[in-house]
This record gives C-alpha cells, structure tokens and sequence, in this order.
C-alpha cells in the first residue's frame, strides 16, 4: 500500500462509511430518564479520554486517508467540551472540507450558536422531547426547557439551517405530543425527526413492547395528510415525508422525518464509524465490541497504521444490528458513552 494513499472504509458487505460520528465528552447536563439514572454515571477519566489534538489528528486521518465527508460531533453534550470551537475550526480547515455537524441538547447553544458558526459549523440538531415544561423537568430531571427554546433560536439566527429537533417519543409520557411538536417546527421553520427510542440506557430497562413504533408516530400524524418524499433517503436514517401546505425556512417543502432503527432497520445503507471519546472506533451503535484508535496514538503510530487498524475495524461489521435476533446483547456502554 503506498504511504498517504486514500482507501476508504469499506466492510466485506461493500458498505462505505463516508459520515464519521465523534463523540467529544461522556458528560451530560441533563439526566435523560431514557438515557441514564439520577445520579449520572461514572465520567470517563480526563486521561483516557482523547486531547484536542489527537481528536483533530483523527478527523485529519478520517478525511485525509480514508474518505470520510460528512463529520458529525455528538456527546454525551459535546457543547461541555472547552475546545469544541478549536475543534471545529481545525476541521473546517481540512482538504477536501467536510461537512461539519453537532447534535446537542441545546443548552448552552444560545451562547455558542454565533462562535461555532464562524469557527465553521454548518448544521445543528437539537434534541427536544417535549413542549410542556412541567414534562420536561420530568423527563430531563432539569428545569432548562427555556434555555433550549433560545438555542433554538440562536441557531437558526446565526445560520446553523436547517436546524433540526430530534425527538424520542415514550408510550404514556409525550407520545401524544407529535402533532404538537410538528406544529412547532413548521412555524419556526424547524425540521423535526421522530427517532424510536433504542436499547441503549445505561440501566438496560429498554422494553420493545413500550417504544413507540414509526407506524404509531405516523398515525399520529395523519392528521396533516403526509405524502411520500420523492427525493431518495440515499443512505440518510430518516424516511421524510412532505407536510401538504408548508415550507421550511428556505422556501423549500416542509418535510417531517421517522428513523425507525428498531421497526425499520436501513443496516443494509449505513454509511457511519464512530469514535468515543476516549478513542475506540465502533463499526456499529450497537456493536459489543471497540477497536483502540488512542492506544496507537500514544505509541507513536504514523498515520498509515492508523488508517489501517481503523480499515480493519470496519471491515469487521455486521449485516445488521440484530435487535430482532434472540441472541441480541446490548451493548454494554449506552448511548452517552457510545455518541449519536
């Protein structure tokens, strides 16, 4: 193999992943009661986990060397991460330039919605459950819906378009909220994803029987008349349907979008890697088993090393994720650790 030759992440089932996840933190300021207990978790060592630069130095390599294009950086809340804008910056800067989004709760965002906007930052999804701020304390055991309604705002303000909200619904706690959140969207020119909630709690009480279904959300939706997206999903992991009547905020069809992960699988066009925050590379959210990017980093390994143990960790990945399949293990970290 020639030195600094670009070969992509390819598996043996002729996937290509081109859209890398970097979760940047562990840490969270809510307590997601789908997410993890109370009393938090216990955080990843400031030692283990990744420095700014080697997380840059990864990303470079990521791009570089192994064809990725689209960079997504997720948490636990990486908006807690201090060189996040630094972070930003340096891969605004890489050749070919990625496309560069965040996922977040929103808080915070209404301070550095501007920042990251101008270190590069293209796009931002913000998670939102829930409209009612009785149940959001609830559910995040967190007073702060305001300051993710501002966030909201901010991002849209300083050009984060289009933003996005990504919302879990839960069987008798805010499953009778959809309408009322794609309302919402539609008026401030937000674009809503309904995700079906996954096994991937820290408490591993996840139940099947109680999730809310992608059918369940888009009876829920009837209401609006939905028609089928005629743009391919490609190997996006929402299915969309056009909203008859709306537009987005840039004048475009208002679309609503389902990821089904668990009822309607899309394994067969994923296009993801994942990196934690203290290095490993996950070739699957749900996969049992990590490859250590941090360890080769710290050893001295050159670029090309790294390139090639991150290839083989790919190449590695299964069909599908298996939720269906009796043998089916959550993983042992949840969706905090692991990053979106």
């Amino acid at each position: 193999m020639r030195s600094g030759a670009l070969i992509p992440l390819a598996d043996r089932f002729g996937r290509v992943a081109t859209d890398l996840r970097v979760s940047l933190t562990d840490r969270c300021n809510l307590r997601c009661t789908y997410c993890m207990p109370e009393e938090g978790l216990a955080w990843l060592p400031r030692e283990q986990q990744l420095t700014d630069d080697e997380v840059i130095r990864l990303i470079r390599i990521a791009v570089e060397r192994l064809g990725i294009r689209e960079v997504r950086f997720t948490g636990g809340e990486p908006l807690l991460r201090r060189g996040l804008v630094g972070i930003i910056e340096a891969a605004a800067r890489l050749t070919p330039r990625p496309t560069l989004m965040l996922t977040t709760n929103g808080i915070g965002l209404e301070r550095l919605a501007g920042p990251l906007r101008k270190a590069g930052l293209d796009r931002v999804n913000v998670s939102l459950d829930t409209l009612d701020p009785e149940r959001f304390q609830a559910l995040t055991r967190r007073d702060r819906m305001a300051d993710v309604l501002r966030g909201l705002t901010a991002a849209a303000t300083a050009g984060l378009t289009p933003v996005k909200i990504n919302t879990v619904l839960m069987r008798d706690i805010n499953d009778d909220e959809a309408p009322a959140l794609l309302r919402f969207a539609l008026e401030n020119g937000y674009q809503l994803r309904f995700i079906e909630q996954m096994p991937l709690d820290a408490q591993h009480q996840w139940d099947r029987h109680t999730m809310v279904t992608a059918e369940e959300i888009l009876a829920g939706l009837a209401p609006f008349g939905l028609l089928p997206d005629p743009v391919s999903r490609g190997t996006a992991p929402a299915e969309t349907w056009l909203v008859p009547g709306h537009v987005d905020a840039a004048g475009n069809p208002a679309r609503v979008g389902v990821i089904g992960s668990v009822t309607r699988p899309f394994c067969g066009d994923c296009d993801r890697t994942r990196l934690t925050a203290d290095g490993q590379v996950r070739n699957c959210l749900f996969a049992t088993d990590e490859s250590d990017l941090r360890k080769l980093l710290r050893d001295d390994a050159n670029d090309d090393e790294v390139a090639e143990a991150w290839r083989v960790a790919m190449s590695g990945k299964r069909a599908g994720h298996g939720i269906d399949d009796p043998t089916f293990l959550q993983p042992a970290r949840p969706m905090s650790a692991i990053g979106g």
